[in-house]
């Protein structure tokens, strides 16, 4: 198992969450918000002059756990869209266990 974290500007979460939900590999995901800095964040045109002064950045964090042979199929999916094109980052990482509770 994997799991692919996507780290995307707040504005392009609805895109991104109805693009997951209509990928069969894709069984569920975790949407969180988050805010972040970088050296990048100075120059996203979306940023508000309010997160300028602030020096945060509002992004959402998306998790999708996946089985191994199916992370390319999403990331080249997701690569292949226009609309995510600038708005942020991904990692994969191994998961050693995972259960419900």
């Amino acid at each position: 198992m994997k799991n692919l974290t996507l780290v995307i500007h707040a504005g392009a979460q609805q895109a991104l969450a109805d693009s997951l939900r209509a990928l069969e590999q894709v069984q569920g995901f975790t949407l969180t918000p988050v805010e972040g800095h970088s050296g990048y964040s100075g120059a996203d045109p979306f940023l508000s002059a309010r997160d300028k002064v602030v020096g945060y950045v509002p992004r959402v964090r998306v998790d999708v756990l996946l089985v191994d042979a199916d992370v390319n199929l999403v990331l080249a999916a997701l690569l292949s869209q226009q609309s995510f094109q600038g708005q942020g980052i991904y990692w994969v990482s191994p998961v050693e266990q995972q259960g419900r509770l």
